[in-house]
């Protein structure tokens, strides 16, 4: 067997909306940190334990049949604990490799992440050019003082080295190493999907999001030229025309999006496109391009139907907007998801129903829901933190499904805000009208229904138990 430097371990995942759809993407961080350091003549693995089933003996035994130089794994909010657990067992077993950790949830807590017991190192921010100095300083013995952007134990102390900066020019990242996992397996109902991130950053700050803080505040974008010939190599190799484009905002710069719509139709390739934009970044010009470029669906984070409270979330839109905006998207015929949050700090209940009315009034294609969740690293996270009006972290339970905030501050009950989760669910896709319309999805939407009744139940139980526990 080949000699392995790094092996990348994705942690199962517990996201409910997920297990509910039954749904496995490829793990895109691991092929992006895959992809880099094999570019600097490293040699990567990639264990998927979201899509294998392998117990965490067998896991360990895998990882010690390897014996990598350098075990990573990425790990978000609600799956860091799993991750903690296995990076504990697996270092029991391979003692002289070297552990490391990153993701959006290390970064905002690195102290929590180096004292884990498993875990040498958090690596913090944008992990490529991290890892690609990880796995040279562990060859050479450098000391883990001179890698920028991570964070270790040394002692009884957290040691910080210095920021890393983002990386400048996006075009020098290599593409996902999508050879490096049975690709195949992500079909998702028979359709085979490329997800592809053509930018990186985040201008706003979202009092719920962490992204600008993830990812940097500037926007940085991939060449026009860089991003069609990925889309031409996932074409070829993989004979995929689904692709995704999974910026956070590929629209932020409409001309750059314009741009690349364009040379789509210019390259003659045939996709069927799914992206992302705020309702403030689209106007009809755009819209003929996107359409043009072979757009099918659109993301919009609409989030509230009350203006003040998106003006409490600083989300920076005007409900005006989010209505042209999906009106837009119909006009040429272009599938609509609109996401919505219930239960941010300071919203009434009265509010709560207005965002499920608003949804029904733009009536798009399809509606997420999800409860208002203090990420770390948020800004909301920090306020709330600071007022001691979290009430749990049990990071567990940090899968926007389940309330976590101490809802008694603003006169009502967390179980409120989860049934006003289900309501929204039932009142949106139960409609007569919506279920003529989607009868080929009935019973997807049926069992949507049904298990959202069932998490609904979980989520009061587990509030509780959790609540208790901290």
């Amino acid at each position: 067997m080949n000699s392995t430097d790094v092996l990348l371990i994705n942690p199962p995942q517990n996201a409910e909306l997920k297990t509910l759809l039954e749904l496995h993407g490829p793990p895109m961080a691991s092929m992006y940190l895959a992809g880099y350091v094999r570019g600097k003549g490293y040699t990567p693995r990639i264990l998927d334990l979201d899509m294998e089933n392998m117990t965490r003996e067998q896991v360990v035994s895998y990882v010690s049949s390897m014996s990598p130089k350098v075990i990573g794994m990425t790990a978000f909010t609600s799956t860091v604990k799993v991750a903690y657990r296995l990076l504990a067992a697996i270092k029991k077993a391979v003692p002289n490799a070297l552990t490391v950790i990153g993701g959006p949830h290390v970064t905002f807590l690195p102290d929590e992440a180096v004292s884990q017991e498993g875990v040498d190192v958090a690596a913090l921010g944008e992990g490529e050019e991290t890892l690609n100095d990880l796995i040279g300083a562990y060859e050479s013995g450098k000391p883990l003082e001179d890698v920028r952007g991570i964070a270790f134990k040394k002692g009884d102390q957290m040691k910080l080295t210095q920021p890393r900066p983002m990386i400048e020019n996006l075009d020098e990242v290599p593409f996902p190493a999508r050879d490096l996992v049975s690709y195949e397996r992500y079909r998702f109902n028979g359709v085979l999907e490329a997800p592809i991130m053509t930018t990186r950053g985040c201008t706003f700050r979202c009092q719920y999001c962490s992204s600008s803080e993830m990812m940097g505040r500037r926007y940085r974008m991939r060449s026009v030229q860089n991003v069609i010939d990925e889309i031409r190599e996932v074409q070829e190799k993989y004979h995929v025309r689904d692709i995704e484009f999974i910026d956070d905002t590929f629209t932020l710069n409409m001309k750059r999006a314009s741009q690349v719509m364009r040379s789509i139709v210019n390259e003659k390739l045939d996709i069927k496109l799914a992206l992302s934009s705020r309702v403030n970044t689209i106007n009809e010009e755009l819209m003929k391009d996107l359409k043009n470029g072979g757009t099918t669906n659109m993301y919009f984070g609409v989030e509230s139907g009350s203006q003040r409270v998106l003006d409490l979330m600083q989300k920076g839109i005007k409900l005006e907007q989010a209505e042209s905006a999906v009106n837009l998207a119909k006009k040429y015929n272009v599938g609509v998801l609109c996401s919505y949050i219930i239960g941010f700090p300071g919203e009434t209940p009265e509010e709560m129903d207005q965002t499920i009315k608003f949804s029904v009034k733009l009536n798009s294609d399809y509606a997420q829901y999800s409860i208002l969740t203090p990420f770390p690293g948020t800004p909301i996270y920090y306020d709330l933190d600071k007022r001691g009006l979290i009430a749990t972290k049990d990071w567990t339970l940090y899968t926007v499904l389940h309330p976590l905030i101490k809802y008694e501050a603003y006169g009502y009950s967390a179980n409120l805000v989860a049934k006003k989760l289900t309501d929204a669910y039932r009142v949106f896709y139960l409609r007569l009208g919506y279920l003529v319309k989607k009868r080929y999805m009935f019973p997807l939407i049926m069992k949507t229904i049904r298990r959202s009744f069932r998490l609904a139940r979980m989520m009061a139980r587990g509030y509780e138990r959790a609540v208790q526990a901290y």
